[in-house]
C-alpha cells in the first residue's frame, strides 16, 4: 500500500508543476500583449478550451491543448481582465489540487504510522518465558509415573537391554551448529476442543486443520526460538493424511530434503502424547499463574535392529535440556522414554521426539509449554 501512495504522490506534483508553468506563461504573455476584441474572443475561446482539458482529460491531454494556446497568445493580444478572470480558475484549481495532496500525504502518514503501531503490536505480541516462577505439577487423574534409571534430577524410563552406566547419561556435548529443524510424523494430532480454540475433530482426536493440531504448537515453538536469535525450519507437511500408515517413512523423506539445504543437528519431531484410552489425561504443571501442558522426550536407540550410531548423543541432549528444565521449571518434562524403535532419529546429531501434553490437554496449555521450552533451549545452548 505505501508504494502505490508514492507513485501516485509523484504523479500529482508533476501534474501541478504543469499546472503552474501555464500559469506563469499566461502572466508573462499577460504583461506584453494587449489584444484586439475579436482575438480576444478567441484567445478566451482557447482559454476555456485548455479548462476543460484540465477538468477532463489526462495530464498528457492538458499539454496537448496547452502548447496550441500558447502559440496563439504569442501573435495576439487579449483582454487584460478577461485574462485575469480565467487566471483566477486556474489559480483556484491549483490550490485545490495542493489540498489534495496535502491530504493524500496526511493519509500515507496516518497509514505509516498505523503500519508501524500494528507491527509493534505484532511484536509485543510474542511473550518469553520468566524464570524464578513457583512450579507445581497439577495434573488429574495422572498416570503413574514410571522410571529405571536417573542423571541427577532427570528420569528416564529405559525401555531396552542397554545398561546405561554414568558416561553414557552424562551430557558433556557441545553444541555447535544451532540451526533447529521442526517438523511432524503425526500432523494431525489435536487436543481437546476449547472455547479458545473451538475445532471440529475430522478422527480420535484428530484434525486435518492444522490450526488446530500439533503442528500450530510447532510454529509457536518456531517463534519462541526465533525471539531468541535461532535459525529455525518449521516443516508443516502432512506426513499422517491421508494416510496413517507409512507416517515415518514420509516424514524422512522430508526431514532428508529439508537437510540438503538446511544443516541442522537438532532435529525435533513434534508430537502428542497418543494415549487414546484416557480422554481425560492432561499431564499438566502451574508455572506462575499460568497452566502448562508436560513435555516427554522419546529417545530412539539401534535395539530393534536398524543403523542408528548416535542414539547416544541424542539421549544426552534429551538430559541436557531435561537438566536446564528441572532447574528452572521442574516439572515441566515427565521422565524421558527410551525405546527399541529408531523413529527417524539416526537423521541428526542431537535428533528427538518431543510429546506435547495428550488428549486431554488444551491447545492453549501446549502453546504456552513452548514458552518455556524455548527458554530452557536458549539457557543450554548459549
Amino acid at each position: 500500500m505505501f508504494n502505490v501512495t508514492v507513485l501516485r504522490l509523484k504523479d500529482i506534483v508533476k501534474y501541478i508543476i504543469c499546472i503552474f508553468v501555464f500559469i506563469l506563461l499566461i502572466f508573462s504573455i499577460s504583461n506584453y500583449f494587449s489584444g484586439t476584441k475579436e482575438n480576444t474572443q478567441e484567445v478566451t475561446q482557447e482559454i476555456e478550451n485548455v479548462t476543460n482539458e484540465i477538468s477532463n482529460h489526462s495530464l498528457l491531454s492538458c499539454l496537448d491543448a496547452t502548447l496550441p494556446v500558447v502559440a496563439s497568445i504569442n501573435h495576439n493580444e487579449e483582454n487584460e481582465k478577461q485574462k485575469l478572470s480565467e487566471n483566477d480558475i486556474l489559480k483556484s484549481m491549483l490550490k485545490t489540487q495542493i489540498s489534495s495532496i496535502d491530504e493524500i500525504q496526511n493519509m500515507a502518514e496516518v497509514s505509516e504510522g498505523e503500519d508501524t503501531e500494528n507491527t509493534n503490536e505484532e511484536e509485543q505480541g510474542v511473550e518469553l518465558a520468566e524464570t524464578g516462577e513457583a512450579t507445581e505439577v497439577i495434573t488429574n487423574n495422572p498416570i503413574t509415573e514410571s522410571y529405571n534409571a536417573q542423571y541427577g534430577n532427570v528420569k528416564i524410563k529405559n525401555q531396552t537391554d542397554y545398561e546405561l552406566t554414568q558416561e553414557m547419561l552424562t551430557p558433556d556435548i557441545t553444541i555447535d551448529n544451532k540451526n533447529i529443524m521442526i517438523f511432524h510424523t503425526h500432523s494431525c494430532e489435536s487436543y481437546t476442543s476449547s472455547e479458545l480454540y473451538p475445532y471440529t475433530p475430522t478422527g480420535n482426536f484428530r484434525t486435518t486443520d492444522l490450526n488446530f493440531t500439533v503442528t500450530r504448537v510447532g510454529t509457536e515453538l518456531t517463534t519462541q526460538l526465533q525471539q531468541y536469535g535461532y535459525n529455525v525450519i518449521h516443516d508443516t507437511s502432512y506426513h499422517d493424511y491421508p494416510s496413517y500408515n507409512g507416517s515415518y517413512t514420509n516424514s524422512l523423506k522430508t526431514v532428508e530434503g529439508l537437510l540438503q539445504t538446511n544443516p541442522s543437528d537438532i532435529i525435533i519431531d513434534l508430537h502428542r502424547d497418543a494415549i487414546g484410552s484416557r480422554s481425560d489425561y492432561a499431564p499438566t504443571v502451574r508455572i506462575g499463574d499460568e497452566e502448562a501442558a508436560q513435555i516427554m522426550f522419546v529417545i530412539g536407540t539401534n535395539a530393534g535392529g536398524l543403523w542408528h550410531p548416535n542414539w547416544n548423543q541424542n539421549l544426552k541432549f534429551a538430559i541436557k535440556v531435561q537438566e536446564k528444565a528441572e532447574e528452572l521449571y521442574p516439572g515441566l518434562f515427565k521422565p524421558i522414554m527410551l525405546t527399541t524403535s529408531r523413529y527417524n532419529q539416526h537423521t541428526g546429531k542431537y535428533a528427538n521426539i518431543m510429546e506435547v501434553g495428550a488428549t486431554g490437554n488444551t491447545l492453549e496449555q501446549c502453546l504456552t509449554s513452548m514458552k518455556y521450552l524455548a527458554k530452557v533451549m536458549d539457557e543450554i545452548m548459549k
